[in-house]
């Protein structure tokens, strides 16, 4: 565990954690490079308890004490509050950044097997909603998270902040794009496993959430859509059953990672 004081936030050592707050950038350069960061003693400690393997550490010294152990064999980068935030572009008011090396994501149906509650996510572009819905899955007890090529990363930096690093204690992968069969294939996959397909959407026809759950199936996988637009029509024309949580007030749904919830809560 080298630790090496940097006062220059153009050192080509810390290019890892340059400019965090451009998205389009991290898009390309995580899962190209096969990294992500995650932020926080918390968050890095839950990486590293997962089996994750740190590249290098940026932390500030009032939090070296609490963090380097973490590192292992790699670099910790111990820099000034005015040079990580000139580096990242942001306040890193949690003290300590890692950029870790992106696991190799098992196929859906390993990551499925045994499964009583999944949770799949279609086309979730909002970092944000994608962490909280992780954290839901992980807290209300779904056994994994399958998620569309389409939807937002679950290992960049704002879905692991936001999930509270539990995107490391939920099995998840992604579900098979359209050149590889798309629903079709996904489906199939997904009925080889047992898990009988569960859309939460509004249709003239749904089932409500609370007698679905009365007599739910012994697998589920609950599929949520895209913010605004909802579940495409594949998806929809995938699912075995169509469910709506009833609302009151003029209120026609819940935010995605709030559905969510409340559909994982009922059928936990």
């Amino acid at each position: 565990m080298p630790v090496v004081r940097i006062d220059d936030p153009t050192d080509d050592r810390l290019a890892d954690y340059r400019d965090l707050t451009d998205v389009a950038l991290r898009r390309v350069l995580e899962p190209a490079g096969g990294l992500y960061i995650a932020e926080s003693s918390k968050v890095i400690a839950r990486a590293v308890a997962a089996g994750h393997r740190p590249r290098s550490l940026l932390v500030q010294q009032k939090w070296l004490d609490d963090t380097a152990h973490l590192a292992g064999d790699a670099p910790v980068y111990l820099v000034d509050d005015d040079v990580a935030e000139r580096l990242t572009g942001y306040a890193v008011h949690r003290g300590a950044l890692a950029a870790m090396h992106r696991p190799s994501l098992p196929p859906v149906e390993e990551a499925v097997a045994g499964a009583r509650l999944v949770l799949i996510l279609e086309d979730i572009v909002d970092h944000t909603n994608v962490g909280a819905a992780f954290r839901a899955a992980a807290g209300l007890g779904a056994d994994a998270v399958l998620v569309t090529q389409r939807c937002a990363d679950p290992l960049y930096r704002r879905s692991v902040r936001v999930s509270m690093g539990t995107v490391f204690q939920v099995p998840w992968t992604r579900l098979p794009d359209e050149a590889d069969g798309g629903w079709s294939a996904g489906r199939d996959l997904l009925h080889d496993a047992g898990l009988h397909l569960a859309a939460l959407a509004l249709a003239d026809d749904a089932v409500a959430l609370d007698a679905f759950a009365a007599a739910r199936p012994p697998q589920v996988a609950l599929l949520m859509g895209a913010e605004g637009d909802g579940l495409s029509r594949r998806a929809l024309a995938a699912a075995d059953t169509v469910v709506t949580i009833p609302m009151t007030g003029g209120v026609d749904s819940l935010n995605v990672a709030a559905a969510a919830a409340v559909a994982l809560w009922a059928l936990r």
